[in-house]
């Protein structure tokens, strides 16, 4: 079932939030393996995340990847855990 993430990052900028996902994307493999839409949008207090994963499994294989990258780079995940939510429907117009 898909899963709805929402993350809040305070004190994250958008320029550590880019050097985080060009070491993502430098990974072998697929680490946003499973991830079906993702926004980023950066706040005056950091960057507020919102995806839409195929599963729970996805987004526990995607967080075992990131996390120690973000710890690498220094990026701080202190905020929380993110909130998820299962998804009821998932719809992309036109398709």
């Amino acid at each position: 079932m898909a899963v709805f993430v929402h993350a809040t990052l305070s004190g994250v900028t958008a320029d550590q939030y880019d050097a985080l996902d060009k070491e993502l994307q430098a990974l072998p493999g697929d680490p946003f393996a499973g991830c079906l839409s993702h926004v980023c949008i950066a706040t005056d207090s950091g960057v507020e995340l919102f995806d839409l994963w195929e599963s729970a499994e996805a987004v526990e294989n995607f967080g075992a990847v990131m996390l120690p990258v973000a710890e690498m780079l220094g990026v701080p995940m202190s905020s929380g855990p993110p909130e998820k939510w299962e998804v009821h429907t998932y719809l992309v117009p036109g398709v």
